[in-house]
């Protein structure tokens, strides 16, 4: 890490966060007008994702994931630019980091609780090595309200041996009460940025207001991490020309001459259920 990094964020904080409690927050990373223009870009993308088959992914009724195109969205080179998301990433994954994944979430209005679950089976480096490979973050497009199905994550839990989840995923239900136990609903406002282990155990809550939630994902990977097998990362060879030297070797991607639309490859089957 660069010397700058390390001395404006302190490292110990933030592998203190993510290996204890598996969640760390910005508060304030970027101006409220930014994240306008990303709200604007995420709706019309949603919109367009809806009506082609395999657009956009259920996660449960009233929810849905969407995987974009890194230019798709105007604040991509801010947001993987950003000195605290380089210096989370080189704390925790190394100086050699790859960016996976773009892509974001809508709960909206009507969406129940998800069951509690990690994003995908825990790697052999995580629960042999206790060393996380991956992370992502998040960035709440609103200012998230209790009533809004806030996220919620039971802290800690990223060390779970998921040996006996289904798919490598979904605890059983004779586990929640550890998970409600433990249980912080997180109430991001516009601009602040998180940062987890996927692997932390969480789920999105009921959305009993009359708004939908979007917030951007970001994934990230150690080198060794296979999560860009689940995504399709594309970029046309104009738009990787005018990235930054030291962002076009951080990317796992495609360089294509036109943009493909994406048929989201990480289907969670577990968080289907009664999908609309």
């Amino acid at each position: 890490m660069n010397r700058m990094l390390a001395t404006q964020y302190d490292a110990a904080e933030i592998m203190g966060a993510l290996y204890g409690p598996g969640i760390l927050g910005l508060k304030g990373a970027f101006p409220r007008e930014w994240v306008k223009e990303l709200r604007e870009d995420i709706e019309g993308l949603y919109q367009d994702a809806l009506q082609r088959p395999g657009g956009a992914v259920g996660r449960g009724p009233k929810r849905h994931y969407v995987e974009i195109h890194p230019e798709d969205i105007r604040g991509f080179v801010d947001l993987v630019t950003h000195p605290w998301v380089k210096a989370v990433c080189e704390t925790v994954l190394g100086p050699d980091y790859k960016i996976v994944e773009i892509g974001f979430d809508v709960p909206n209005p009507g969406a129940v609780d998800q069951p509690w679950h990690r994003d995908f089976p825990a790697p052999e480096e995580t629960y042999r090595g206790r060393r996380l490979n991956s992370l992502a973050f998040n960035v709440t497009t609103v200012d998230v309200l209790p009533d809004m199905g806030p996220f919620e994550i039971a802290p800690g839990t990223q060390w779970d041996d998921g040996s006996e989840f289904e798919h490598g995923m979904f605890p059983s239900k004779e586990l929640y009460p550890r998970y409600e136990a433990r249980a912080e609903q997180k109430m991001p406002q516009m601009g602040d940025i998180s940062v987890r282990s996927a692997l932390t155990i969480h789920r999105g809550t009921a959305n009993r207001s009359d708004k939908s939630r979007p917030v951007l994902v970001l994934g990230v990977d150690a080198p060794g991490g296979n999560n860009h097998e689940r995504h399709d990362l594309q970029v046309t060879k104009a738009y990787y020309e005018s990235l930054p030297e030291d962002l076009k070797g951080r990317m796992i991607c495609r360089i294509v001459d036109t943009l493909e639309p994406i048929v989201q490859k990480h289907d969670i089957e577990g968080l289907k259920m009664g999908e609309a």
